[in-house]
């Protein structure tokens, strides 16, 4: 299960309220989480900053919509998503949050995940195939791989239904593993990310 900050109980009716200083706590409570989504779709600092900020900019301007009673995390994550995809850019770099993902992503996808991990050219070769998914899938990759969500999670983020979801990580593994040399993968019948419990 992904490792969210802990959210004062009142922090939402606070910002709900008009009270500023709740509404920065509320900022640095979940910035984190969006500026990594951010971060591994656009692969561009700068316009993750600006997500991020946009993000948090129609929170606040929605901050009545929002109920006091559960996570905002999923609701922001799905603002930032959709915002990333918008104007999403591609730069070459390789960055922490997509490094993180890949090193996750591998344990399903290599048959020794250690080789892969030290292999520069493989990182690479991972790092293109995420770049050249459908967004429905890039998005499933990341919330599951990178966040730790759940597969329930990530189709509640994603606004889809379990076996959708489950569908979007079988074909982006599909794909993810026919780059990978043949001697490193995984047999397809081994990878079943449905029986992936929370908090794995």
């Amino acid at each position: 299960m992904p490792v969210e900050a802990q959210q004062p109980d009142d922090l939402v009716e606070r910002m709900q309220g008009d009270d500023l200083d709740a509404f920065e706590e509320f900022f640095n409570t979940y910035k984190r989480p969006i500026f990594a989504t951010a971060l591994a779709i656009t692969r561009d600092q700068f316009v993750a900053e600006e997500v991020l900020q946009d993000c948090f900019v129609k929170a606040y301007r929605v901050r009545e919509r929002l109920d006091p009673g559960r996570s905002p995390l999923p609701w922001l994550q799905r603002v930032a998503i959709n915002m990333c995809y918008s104007r999403v850019t591609r730069r070459g770099a390789t960055v922490e949050p997509i490094t993180n993902l890949i090193t996750n992503l591998v344990v399903d996808l290599a048959a020794r995940p250690d080789q892969v991990v030290e292999s520069r050219e493989v990182l690479e070769v991972l790092q293109r195939g995420i770049d050249a998914l459908p967004p429905k899938q890039q998005t499933a990759i990341i919330l599951y791989y990178l966040h730790g969500y759940s597969l329930a999670e990530s189709a509640e983020i994603a606004e889809c239904n379990v076996g959708t979801m489950k569908s979007r990580l079988h074909y982006a593994l599909k794909a993810l593993r026919a780059r990978l040399p043949v001697e490193r993968r995984v047999p397809v019948t081994s990878v079943k990310p449905a029986h992936r419990g929370v908090g794995r």
